[in-house]
């Protein structure tokens, strides 16, 4: 049997340009990419990928862009509960390379207006998966704990999303307020934020209260630690990286898949990091067809 995953989140549409140095004010040329994107659609790529029957929620513009989204999750074999606004347009995440660094803007559009009502009433599965985005934003943040609250499922994770939006929201408050969650997903900036400076180095502060706490840390692989017990996972052979967008959510999808599955946590976390290592090295945030 395929486990079932759900997931809620952001719904975005990306553009990326790639320009050696841009002209201000003036004219250059470079690569201009359009594709879906967004935390909760890279995720349940990923964890269909992994073969779940995968679910995203989610909440688009009624124009030209959500279409396309939810399109392309549904090729992907991912089944879209998608929400589409007709008074908000779809979200949006404009990614700059210019001369080796990384701009990134995002206008969230209609995820802002996530609402309970866009909720199934039915989410008695084998994994639900939150994200943080959600979280942080006001008119959003209501759904987002009403997903964790009734998400019925043994594997109930939540993602931490950024670490500046975390500090903002305060560390003690997104704990409290994700209590409910088995399972929370971090990078290295982000858990600190959360337990402390390099926090890996305490397991014993991240496993509180009976949640795994999964931490990626790119090119040094991931960290689980769950009641004392630690896993480290080293990435695969040296990969150079092309673009990281994107990677952590591969990371989130397959882990949450593969446990869900049934799958040894060392294995799963294999498996996990090996699919941030691909988006990292490749610069696609979906895997191949």
């Amino acid at each position: 049997m395929r486990p079932r995953v759900i997931v809620v989140g952001d719904l975005m549409v990306d553009v990326s340009v790639e320009a050696g140095a841009l002209a201000r004010g003036g004219d250059v040329h470079g690569e201009v990419r359009i594709r879906p994107g967004g935390t909760a659609a890279n995720v349940a790529v990923w964890a269909a990928a992994e073969g779940a029957e995968a679910t995203v929620v989610g909440r688009v513009g009624d124009d030209p862009l959500g279409r396309m989204v939810a399109g392309a999750l549904a090729e992907r074999g991912v089944a879209p509960a998608i929400t589409f606004d007709p008074e908000a347009r779809t979200g949006t995440m404009l990614v700059v390379h210019e001369a080796g660094e990384r701009s990134m803007v995002a206008d969230r559009g209609a995820n802002s207006r996530l609402t309970p009502a866009d909720l199934p009433a039915d989410m008695a599965v084998d994994a639900v998966l939150v994200s943080g985005y959600l979280i942080y934003a006001e008119g959003s943040e209501t759904a987002a704990l009403a997903a964790l609250e009734r998400a019925a499922a043994p594997i109930v994770a939540v993602e931490a999303s950024s670490w500046p939006l975390l500090r903002a929201y305060g560390p003690d408050r997104f704990l409290a307020a994700t209590s409910r969650a088995t399972l929370l997903l971090a990078n290295e900036r982000e858990a600190a934020v959360l337990f402390g400076a390099e926090p890996t180095r305490d397991p014993a502060r991240l496993s509180g209260e009976g949640r795994r706490v999964a931490v990626k840390r790119g090119p040094d692989g991931a960290t689980l630690v769950a009641a004392g017990e630690v896993i480290e996972v080293p990435a695969p052979a040296p990969v150079q990286s092309v673009d990281p967008t994107g990677a952590g959510d591969a990371f989130d999808g397959v882990l949450v898949a593969a446990l869900a599955a049934g799958s040894p946590i060392e294995e799963a976390l294999q498996r996990a990091v090996a699919a941030g290592s691909r988006v990292a090295a490749s610069g696609e945030p979906w895997p191949r067809p």
